[in-house]
């Protein structure tokens, strides 16, 4: 997966011509098509990408108008006797589509940009996908989980450039007002798992 021409200025210009969501470090971590916090949301998230050792980032992301914006930051060890990758990205979501009769599902546009680096090397990733999607809540409970799949192609660059494809699955479950746990996974060029905790404000 990790073959990627230093192009980083059209690398950015991708990634600033939709509203910057993950993959952006390389890892299996997916978004759902809502924004469930008023202002801002921090957690941390544990990835296991297939074959590549794991991955443990913390998170930040804050509502900008119609747009939430996010970042991420943390390390890959790779295992194998691989050094350890520090992992930088900048991340976010638009709501572009709304459930109605015809269609039953919530969508939002999500991209971003990010690296994976590691003395004197690294990779560059430019995400952009849809994620597709709708809340399901639990009668009688506050619990409510959003099922979604994310379509994704990235643009990856490390001395090569190359176009890839991954097709995101995940689950967001609301456990409090002020708590999410979430779960996604990727098939295809960017497989494996990712779990994460996330305090809403």
């Amino acid at each position: 997966m990790r073959r990627p021409a230093p192009l980083w200025t059209a690398g950015l210009m991708l990634a600033l011509a939709a509203p910057l969501a993950s993959q952006t470090t390389g890892m299996p971590s997916f978004n759902a098509p809502y924004r469930v916090f008023q202002r801002s949301e921090f957690g941390a998230v544990v990835s296991f990408p297939d074959d590549a050792g794991f991955g443990i980032e913390g998170v930040y992301r804050y509502a900008s108008g119609k747009f939430d914006i996010g970042f991420r930051a943390g390390m890959q060890d790779p295992g194998e006797g691989d050094n350890t990758l520090l992992l930088l990205g900048a991340e976010g979501r638009s709501r572009i589509i709304t459930h109605n009769t015809d269609f039953p599902l919530d969508g939002a546009l999500v991209a971003g940009v990010g690296a994976a680096l590691r003395s004197g090397t690294g990779v560059l990733y430019v995400p952009v996908g849809l994620s597709l999607g709708r809340r399901i809540d639990i009668k009688n409970s506050k619990i409510s989980i959003v099922p979604y799949v994310q379509p994704t192609v990235f643009y990856s660059v490390d001395g090569e450039s190359d176009l890839f494809f991954t097709l995101g699955f995940g689950a967001d479950a609301r456990l409090s007002p002020k708590l999410d746990a979430r779960f996604s996974a990727g098939l295809g060029d960017l497989d494996g798992v990712s779990f994460a905790l996330v305090w809403v404000h």
